[in-house]
């Protein structure tokens, strides 16, 4: 076999936010984007009581409840930790989980989160895993590339922790590649030179409808930003500040600018999004005394307790939370913590659009019974702030 042409950058191929008529252009036209981070593990943050569950009919319902009320995104981490690692013994793929929820919804955006140097997966199995999915959500799926932060995920398939800006130089040779595939009208060969790869004459079919399926990239580093800048659609982004509202708001300003002009010098734009907790009763008092019960609960952490604080990790993105310079949360789980009652939830969500925020994932201590009561009393609020359409 002669030698095979090693991997060229990729001409900028045309995303789904190209398209006008696209489910993710539908879904930016939005003052605020809405979404939902599911939990699609046994998470026991806090003893407080919740009625979350990991299982698939539980989250897939709330999906189908956030689809109905006009949310534009679902969302959900994957994690690969081992025995004892999880709060508790179960854990969803959230590559296969959302990609099942295109059969039961109509609008709503579905994010897979999938670990792209894992495996190591081959661009042909995502080029066309990725167009299927596509089609069988008529262009709403698509992927988080997330390169793994934890030593103890990458020993588990076999290697020690690829240093972590040799990650997305890793990824991005492999995004080439997707778009490539996802794009190309004749048969591709190829070898990888940073990934243990190769192509022969390699093809998929069918194209993605909007070019390629939307991309997204949950990061905070400097090589991170710079991948997603020039492959990404939405930057799932964290609070430089940490976790309390008033440190965010401070902190995001700069953080979301610097992104986008990151972006725009290559030539594009991506959309920015971040993950608060909403935390909300009737009255502010009330749900004070919510967050305060929450916060009551938790336990102290070990190395099993969610964030899994006794697993090494480089990653970037949440060193915000424990810079003291900045007012510290109530460690209630999500990125930024939003307490109050409807009206200061609104209020609160106004001002991070201000900052440049796009869109929001919203993360809930009780999803059933919380995304109810936001369904009600704040959704309604927003579309009056003009918060949403």
């Amino acid at each position: 076999m002669s030698a095979l042409p090693s991997v060229a950058a990729a001409p900028l191929l045309r995303g789904p936010l190209d398209f006008p008529d696209s489910p993710l252009s539908r879904s930016a036209r939005q003052p605020l984007m809405l979404g939902l981070f599911l939990n699609l593990q046994d998470i026991h943050f806090s003893d407080h009581p919740t009625s979350n569950s990991w299982t698939y009919d539980y989250n897939s319902a709330l999906v189908e409840k956030a689809d109905a009320l006009g949310f534009d995104i679902a969302f959900s981490r994957t994690q690969w930790l081992p025995k004892g690692g999880y709060d508790g013994e179960a854990s969803l793929d959230s590559f296969v989980a959302l990609g099942a929820m295109a059969a039961t919804t109509k609008n709503i955006l579905l994010i897979s989160t999938l670990h792209v140097l894992y495996g190591p997966w081959h661009p042909l199995h995502i080029a066309k895993i990725g167009a299927t999915f596509d089609h069988i959500s008529k262009g709403r799926w698509g992927i988080n590339i997330v390169t793994g932060h934890r030593a103890i995920e990458h020993e588990m398939f076999g290697w020690n922790r690829i240093e972590h800006d040799r990650r997305y130089d890793m990824t991005g040779e492999l995004f080439d590649v997707l778009h490539r595939l996802w794009s190309d009208s004749e048969n591709y060969s190829v070898e990888g030179r940073l990934n243990p790869w190769k192509i022969v004459n390699g093809y998929i079919t069918p194209k993605p409808l909007y070019g390629r399926p939307i991309l997204v990239t949950a990061t905070g580093s400097d090589a991170g930003i710079d991948f997603a800048a020039g492959h990404s659609d939405l930057l799932f982004i964290t609070s430089p500040g940490g976790a309390h509202i008033d440190s965010a708001l401070e902190t995001l300003p700069a953080h979301v600018a610097a992104i986008k002009a990151r972006a725009r010098a290559k030539g594009r734009e991506v959309k920015a999004i971040i993950n608060p907790i909403i935390v909300s009763r009737p009255t502010s008092a009330e749900a004070h005394d919510y967050a305060r019960a929450i916060a009551a609960g938790v336990p102290a952490p070990t190395h099993t307790s969610f964030g899994h604080r006794g697993y090494d990790s480089d990653a970037v993105a949440w060193l915000g939370r424990r810079d003291a310079t900045h007012k510290q949360g109530l460690n209630l789980g999500g990125n930024i913590e939003i307490i109050g009652s409807p009206e200061e939830v609104v209020d609160q969500l106004a001002a991070l659009k201000r900052t440049g925020i796009d869109g929001v994932q919203l993360n809930f201590y009780d999803f059933a019974a919380d995304l109810d009561h936001f369904a009600t009393a704040i959704l309604p609020l927003l579309k009056q702030a003009g918060l949403r359409l």
